[in-house]
């Protein structure tokens, strides 16, 4: 039996032409089809919905009530087909990221400035955050992706490897006397050491490296982002952790050096992560394919 929502179509276009054949037309039915369909919603609804007439059908009292419904719901599924073709040809619609600041400015800055370019229909939404929250952001359905350290162990999430970082110790002109020299973990901590907050991975990482070789490692100054890292250190307030690939300008022009040590610190791994149960939407598949 033809659904509601299809009799309802065919009641709309014969009150919006005022004829058969033409809804006939407009619909690629038969006449006859159409009649039948009108007949059924009559009966349904137990009401005249139109006079017949020579020259075509008009409205009964009852038609025009329901017509004025029915004109309302076909101009909403008119918006929503041309919104759903806009999110297929990614003309509107949203990306909802989440990472950490550090990871924004210094990995996904010039992708997203290109997804821009390429989709300026696109809203961006960056969500910062510790490991932790951005997973929680991703289960809540507020994020589409997390740009994270690994590893990562869930069985909800997919994560593809995306970037290879490198941490080191680094420290400026205040701690010149340790340039050019390869010195041991027991005359590192020697020195005031500056770490991320707590809760990041690469202070997890470095906290068990140090318990690996029976040190322990415990920070003069903490801070909340890697640009604070950064000019710490520059300012000779101690040696910082950070990864190499954050503070290529500042090595090069000399402002910062990197302390070298007789041990070698293990590279990080960035990591993509999504829900293995959400399929991504066509924005967020796109921004995938970009950064892989």
């Amino acid at each position: 039996m033809t659904n509601n929502y299809e009799l309802y179509k065919v009641f709309y276009w014969a009150a919006k032409t005022g004829s058969l054949s033409q809804a006939a037309k407009s619909l690629y039915l038969t006449q006859p089809s159409v009649s039948h369909a009108i007949k059924q919603l009559e009966e349904s609804l137990g009401l005249t919905l139109f006079y017949r007439t020579s020259k075509g059908v008009t409205l009964t009292q009852e038609g025009t009530v329901l017509y004025s419904y029915i004109e309302q719901s076909q101009m909403l599924i008119s918006l929503a087909e041309e919104k759903m073709s806009a999110l297929k040809n990614l003309d509107s619609g949203e990306l909802r990221i989440g990472g950490s600041d550090s990871l924004f400015k210094h990995y996904l800055l010039p992708y997203l400035e290109r997804f821009h370019r390429t989709y300026p229909g696109i809203r961006l939404h960056l969500n910062h955050g510790t490991t932790p929250e951005i997973i929680t952001f991703l289960k809540e359905g507020r994020i589409d992706m997390g740009v994270v350290r690994m590893p990562i162990v869930d069985p909800q999430l997919a994560v593809k490897e995306s970037l290879q970082l490198q941490d080191c110790f680094v420290a400026g002109a205040a701690f010149s006397g340790l340039k050019d020299r390869v010195i041991t973990l027991e005359e590192l901590l020697e020195h005031p050491i500056i770490l991320f907050s707590r809760n990041s991975r690469a202070r997890m990482a470095i906290t068990e490296l140090f318990r690996g070789y029976g040190y322990k490692i415990k920070p003069g100054i903490e801070v909340g982002s890697v640009d604070l890292l950064i000019e710490f250190a520059r300012k000779g307030l101690g040696l910082s952790y950070v990864a190499k690939e954050f503070i290529a300008k500042e090595l090069e022009d000399g402002s910062l050096f990197e302390i070298r040590l007789d041990v070698q610190l293990p590279p990080s791994h960035v990591g993509i992560m999504t829900l293995r149960s959400v399929p991504l939407s066509g924005s967020a598949s796109k921004f995938l394919e970009l950064i892989q």
